[in-house]
């Protein structure tokens, strides 16, 4: 590893403020895993550094305290392991907070919980609360009451959520494998890659699964996608073994393990709101614009008129979010409609100096204002 690669480690540890930790399966139903990992996050706290955890394990926990060695394939059967292993679960993490001296708190979401405004800030200010009160939370998926449009896909993703959606500077991904790795010529796995500088093709072509389908979900390819999320946002995610007794307190000297994700040199930190935008909200239907909006909105910094639509797709409700698609159907950007789908086909086309004419009361000029929209880079 070159010194520069070292010094930005470094850096990047000594200005956090703020971690969110995740642990996989495989860690949490090691029991001889689950303690140690506390006592490093401990470690991280009196140094000062707030932190927040993100927990998978619910399921293989019951499937533990069942005696079960392989994952059911029916929602209800997984459903009612993780209702019996969360409860087993939290004792374990409460139990191992209290011997060194401070609490832990449970939250349990669903994906619906953050696209929603109000309870995506909700679930933000009841952390903020916590953590202000010393308070470590620990936070699941709710998967008793998932079902696969309420769900995150894996705690990975959840994990890169939780991180933009709190500001952290860092989320840490602790898992089995111990980075990246590059791929031989014959298939099996190369040597670690230390550093990736914005995720490009030839990582995601490197993903591979690295969790036991037995008991878990996700795989590097869902690493990957968390890492993308949170480089978008302008911050950093570190990939590594949890196996590893004192990997975090490594992390935190700033040491070459594992591999680091972080977002491209000119990216900056992306502001609270467009966070919401890009990546919890759900698009309700989609606008089709021609090339002069696509310019105006990719380098102008301009918001989103009548006439550069040219099909509305979808049926939609004023303050819906939509996403904005060039003709070749490529994503552009994502915004909350000033209008409905009624209103926008009448609007598509025309100027906007003529939307009160065609609607008959006093309408917005934008059909999307910029604003309440994010462009994707």
């Amino acid at each position: 590893m070159n010194a520069e690669n070292c010094e930005l480690r470094k850096k990047l540890v000594k200005n956090c403020h703020r971690i969110v930790v995740k642990a996989g399966t495989r860690l949490l139903t090691d029991p001889r895993l689950l303690p140690v990992i506390i006592a490093q996050i401990k470690r991280i706290r009196d140094a000062g550094k707030q932190v927040i955890l993100v927990s998978s394990g619910a399921v293989g926990t019951g499937m533990k305290s069942m005696g079960l060695k392989r994952r059911p394939r029916r929602l209800s059967e997984v459903q009612a392991l993780a209702a019996l292993g969360q409860v087993k679960l939290m004792s374990m993490y409460e139990a191992e907070c209290e011997k060194l001296g401070f609490r832990a708190a449970q939250i349990l979401l669903t994906a619906e919980d953050l696209r929603s405004r109000e309870r995506h800030l909700n679930v933000l200010n009841c952390i903020e609360t916590l953590l202000a009160k010393n308070v470590l939370p620990i936070i699941n998926e709710n998967d008793p009451v998932s079902v696969d449009e309420l769900k995150f896909g894996d705690n990975d993703i959840l994990a890169s959520l939780l991180a933009s959606m709190t500001r952290a500077d860092l989320a840490i991904i602790l898992t089995t494998v111990d980075g990246l790795k590059r791929p031989n010529p014959d298939g099996t796995l190369g040597g670690r890659i230390s550093i990736v500088r914005g995720i490009t093709q030839a990582e995601r072509s490197m993903a591979s699964g690295t969790d036991d389908g037995n008991l878990s979900i996700g795989g590097m390819a869902s690493k990957l996608k968390a890492a993308d999320t949170l480089n978008s946002a302008g911050e950093a995610l570190w990939l590594a073994s949890g196996k590893e007794p004192d990997i975090l307190e490594r992390i935190f000297n700033g040491e070459d393990v594992g591999t680091l994700f972080l977002p491209p040199v000119a990216k900056k930190k992306m502001e609270s709101r467009k966070r919401w935008l890009s990546a919890f909200c759900r698009p309700k239907g989609k606008l089709v614009v021609d090339d002069g909006a696509v310019l105006a909105l990719k380098k102008k910094g301009s918001s989103l008129l009548g006439s550069g639509i040219f099909a509305v797709n979808g049926e939609f409700e004023r303050g819906d979010m939509l996403e904005i698609v060039s003709g070749s159907n490529v994503l552009i950007a994502k915004g909350l409609t000033n209008f409905s789908s009624d209103e926008c086909r009448l609007l598509m086309g025309h100027k906007s100096s003529e939307n009160h004419a065609i609607l008959h009361y006093d309408a917005d000029e934008e059909i999307i204002h910029r604003n309440n929209m994010y462009v994707v880079k």
